[in-house]
């Protein structure tokens, strides 16, 4: 799969990396001649196409045309969007990322631009810290659906209202799913006649808005 991404700094080329360990063939697109020099190094060289992102012709070169993704990963707004609206429009490209630097031009990032997926990192860095200090020692391991569903983690307190019941008797939030438990290195699959037991790690995936109650069955009992 050809992914070509758009902006060279921290984020791009750290995408780049990534994708290209995973064995997909990557081009990222940079004009900043600081950043090209750091890429070459970095890259093979014919995975660095120099020139902007928002020029067409500078897309063509990169082989837009037989793309299957463009990520526009550069610090500017305005130039992610015309990179999106291009890879759309311009050349129908099926799938197209796009990151959001500032929050409140979020509201941009539509269809209408080209835009399949739009990655607010301010958003998420934000809300993941504001979990994390509402959940208590429940870890959000993974983010889904732009943050509408978690997969979570959390060790049964000894004074929980879980800890000694069997799962079928849990009266878990009705968008929840317990997906395995850790116990003393053993993984085991959670079913209904599966008693949860004080110290075991609870992996669950969760509608992010019931994720409260969810702590509430297996964290300690809330202070008086």
């Amino acid at each position: 799969m050809l992914v070509i991404v758009v902006g060279g700094g921290k984020v791009g080329s750290y995408l780049a990396g990534l994708l290209q360990a995973e064995g997909h063939s990557v081009r990222v697109v940079e004009q900043q001649f600081d950043h090209i020099a750091r890429l070459r190094a970095e890259l093979p060289s014919a995975a660095v196409v120099e020139g902007s992102g928002s020029d067409p012709d500078v897309l063509e070169r990169a082989g837009v045309r037989q793309a299957q993704v463009v990520a526009a990963m550069t610090g500017d707004d305005e130039t992610n969007l015309v990179v999106t609206n291009l890879a759309r429009v311009e050349f129908g490209v099926p799938r197209v990322i796009a990151r959001v630097n500032n929050p409140r031009n979020a509201w941009l990032y539509t269809p209408e631009m080209g835009v399949d997926v739009a990655v607010n990192q301010a958003d998420l860095i934000a809300h993941l810290i504001l979990e994390e200090m509402s959940l208590g020692d429940m870890m959000t391991l993974l983010k889904l659906r732009r943050g509408e569903f978690a997969l979570v983690e959390e060790r049964v307190h000894p004074s929980a209202a879980a800890a000694h019941r069997l799962v079928a008797e849990l009266d878990l939030p009705a968008e929840c799913v317990l997906t395995a438990v850790l116990r003393q290195g053993r993984l085991l699959i959670p079913r209904g006649n599966t008693r949860l037991e004080p110290g075991d790690e609870v992996l669950a995936l969760v509608y992010a808005p019931q994720a409260q109650r969810l702590a509430a069955l297996l964290g300690p009992p809330a202070a008086a």
